[in-house]
């Protein structure tokens, strides 16, 4: 019989990420900020939770987005214990603790399941984040422009009290110190719901609601960038009149919006 444990041993050995690229300023900032220590890495995409079958509840593609491998359809269950483990053990230890080994343990899936799902650590946090965000940040789907972007901005800034903002800290710098760069990041996660936000300040734009001339995706940076700006170096108190007052400045709605 071969040896099963010395096979698996050497193919996890080759998924080890290389060194850092990246231990500068910023990580370290952000790191201090959120008071998670660095980590070794294993891991990384993840489409929004209605994009992505196993996590909205459907049935999966048996073709595996992360790696591209084909066989049986992932279980929406599993893959929802999964991530849920992840999540819950960034906010209730640290970014160190959060491994392979024990979200396997956390959530009793075996290791190389989570390996052929996810292409890295770093994409299973992502995703696990993305996940929780679905729930804690959900994108509004109802009301005029305005007032989806405000009850938005109202809920995103709630957030960020709390451990949604130190989990959200501590994975963009994880991406950063292990791979130079928060790309992966934006491509997981932040860019999905920043294209939903431009598609609802460019209906504003053409209804009326929103004043603010100018490219949509300026108008969100410019809201969005500000709040986690704030955030992130502590300037200032991140209030929810603050929050009110900048989407007025930003947006110009109409008297009626």
């Amino acid at each position: 019989m071969p040896n099963t444990n010395g096979m698996i041993g050497l193919w996890l050995q080759a998924r080890k990420p290389a060194t850092s690229r990246c231990d500068g300023p910023v990580s370290a900032l952000v790191s201090s900020r959120v008071r998670f220590r660095a980590m070794p890495v294993h891991e990384t995409m993840i489409q929004t939770r209605d994009a992505n079958p196993a996590m909205a509840g459907g049935k999966a593609e048996t073709e595996d987005a992360a790696t591209g491998r084909r066989g049986r359809p992932r279980s929406a269950a599993t893959t929802a214990a999964i991530l849920q483990s992840a999540y819950t053990l960034m906010a209730t230890t640290d970014l160190a603790a959060t491994t392979i080994d024990a979200i396997a343990r956390h959530s009793n899936v075996s290791k190389m399941t989570i390996y052929k799902w996810w292409p890295s650590r770093e994409a299973l946090l992502i995703d696990a984040f993305l996940d929780q965000a679905s729930r804690a940040v959900p994108l509004p789907e109802a009301g005029n422009p305005v007032a989806r972007i405000r009850r938005h901005v109202a809920t995103y800034v709630e957030a960020l009290q709390g451990e949604f903002g130190r989990v959200q800290l501590a994975v963009i710098s994880e991406c950063i110190s292990k791979t130079g760069t928060a790309e992966m990041f934006y491509q997981r996660y932040l860019g999905l719901r920043r294209a939903r936000m431009l598609e609802i300040i460019t209906a504003g734009q053409k209804d009326g609601s929103i004043g603010a001339p100018g490219v949509p995706g300026d108008i969100y940076d410019a809201i969005y960038g500000s709040l986690f700006y704030r955030y992130v170096f502590g300037i200032k108190p991140l209030t929810p009149a603050y929050a009110r007052n900048l989407v007025n400045l930003v947006l110009r709605p109409c008297a009626d919006a």
